[in-house]
């Protein structure tokens, strides 16, 4: 009786183990998808705060400069003055020129 007993503390252990290992090894998983969903929303969160960052840099310095540039040098890219004017074409001043020049165009 007592080897009866014995064993059955012994196959008891074994079951313990088993199970043990089977929530460790559950515990592990539930880590590793828990830091994987994290690492994502991380990411997220710091790529759309680093692209309005670098985008508002860019948007600030590119279009402003080129706005304070072209007030220094007084050039207007729209013409937006109103005159009175038969028509609103621009001329193309497209004039005959020698043969030559139309072959060797660069």
């Amino acid at each position: 009786m007592e080897f009866f007993t014995r064993g059955c503390n012994t196959l008891n252990i074994t079951f313990n183990w088993i199970r043990t290992e089977k929530n460790i090894k559950m515990k592990i998983k539930d880590f590793f998808i828990g830091f994987e969903n994290g690492s994502k929303d991380f990411g997220e969160h710091i790529a759309v705060i680093i692209n309005s960052v670098l985008l508002s840099i860019v948007y600030f310095l590119g279009v402003g400069g080129t706005s304070i540039i072209a007030k220094i040098f007084g050039k207007h890219f729209l013409d937006l003055k109103m005159r009175r004017k038969d028509s609103y074409w621009s001329e193309l001043n497209l004039t005959k020129r020698p043969l030559e020049e139309y072959y060797r165009q660069f």
